[in-house]
């Protein structure tokens, strides 16, 4: 589903145990690395850019504050209504559409958008979603087992917990939780499902409580809720999917700017970039090394860039988030 809305103005640490809300945008995170953002994707009068996680809407804002017309997206329909309010004042600068930010080119075509200024994605969970007990995101509120973004999305957590193979669940805590236990986590939610269905979020961690020892302050189930949530939203597909769909909307000179906060994430982001930022390719069974014909970016972040001291002081789900950047090349390879 796509609502269209015009304004009329290892892993790394689990985002669960690492948000702080905005004091001006009650329920949602405060936007990470923001300065870093908006100093490398120059935001300014005339430029488009596309926001692909609007959150509460505080890249949103620091884009449009610099004169820029913003495309932004989000799947909760309670983060589009929120920052429609907020964001009211900026008028036909901003563009809100309930979907997910892999429809890029969809959009795009559908408003007669030819290039892109420059795109944002902050990977990140808002502190809404994780808060509202409903949402099944959180380990520390009982709720329904959900861990949706789209309420529209067929498959909730508790549908995986329950159909899945012990074979599967493993794969998904060790491949997206880095979970050591996972293969005996699985299988005790094997055995618990048959006698009950595991349909409620701290049902779910009371059983992993019981099968993995809490150490220090995390609870042992946080890397499986994290695992379950990539899972339910394809967080790694889409990804991907994305990534190789906004590249083809980059103007020359237009800029990508991605946080991530998940190590298969910053992984996935860092191998595109560089791959499209080699010009040249050599193998040892060639002659002559080669022009990569993918070569249409130039880094702007060699090493991510991470938060300071005090910004992960004042906001501690800064901690784990790591910024990209990289520039469409002027000319075609």
């Amino acid at each position: 589903m796509m609502d269209y809305i015009s304004s009329t103005e290892t892993a790394t640490e689990p985002e669960e145990f690492a948000m702080s809300a905005d004091p001006q945008s009650p329920g949602y995170h405060r936007p990470v690395l923001l300065e870093e953002c908006i100093a490398h994707l120059l935001p300014a009068p005339g430029k488009i850019f596309f926001e692909g996680t609007l959150g509460g809407g505080g890249h949103t804002r620091a884009l449009l504050e610099a004169g820029a017309k913003v495309i932004a997206t989000d799947q909760d329909p309670a983060a589009i209504t929120e920052a429609g309010e907020k964001l009211a004042g900026y008028g036909a600068h901003l563009v809100l559409h309930r979907a997910n930010f892999s429809e890029v080119s969809r959009i795009l075509t559908e408003l007669g958008i030819a290039s892109l200024d420059g795109a944002l994605f902050d990977l990140g969970v808002s502190s809404h979603q994780f808060d509202t007990p409903e949402r099944g995101f959180s380990l520390q509120h009982d709720g329904p087992l959900d861990a949706r973004m789209s309420p529209d999305a067929p498959q909730s957590a508790a549908d995986l917990v329950n159909t899945a193979s012990d074979e599967e669940l493993t794969r998904i805590f060790r491949e997206y939780g880095d979970e050591p236990a996972a293969w005996r986590i699985a299988s005790r939610i094997v055995r618990e499902r048959a006698l009950k269905p595991i349909t409620r979020t701290l049902q779910l961690a009371d059983l992993v409580a019981g099968v993995v020892p809490r150490k220090g302050r995390t609870h042992p189930a946080t890397r499986v809720f994290m695992a379950l949530r990539m899972a339910v939203n394809r967080e790694i597909e889409v990804l991907i999917e994305m990534l190789g769909e906004v590249t083809k909307h980059l103007a020359p000179g237009g800029r990508l700017a991605v946080i991530s906060f998940h190590s298969g994430e910053d992984r996935i982001v860092k191998n595109f970039m560089r791959e499209r930022a080699t010009e040249w390719h050599d193998r040892p069974e060639w002659p002559a090394p080669r022009r990569n014909p993918g070569h249409i970016f130039r880094l702007l972040t060699t090493r991510p860039i991470v938060a300071s001291a005090d910004e992960q002081k004042d906001n501690p789900r800064a901690r784990s988030a790591k910024l990209r950047v990289a520039e469409r090349l002027h000319h075609a390879c």
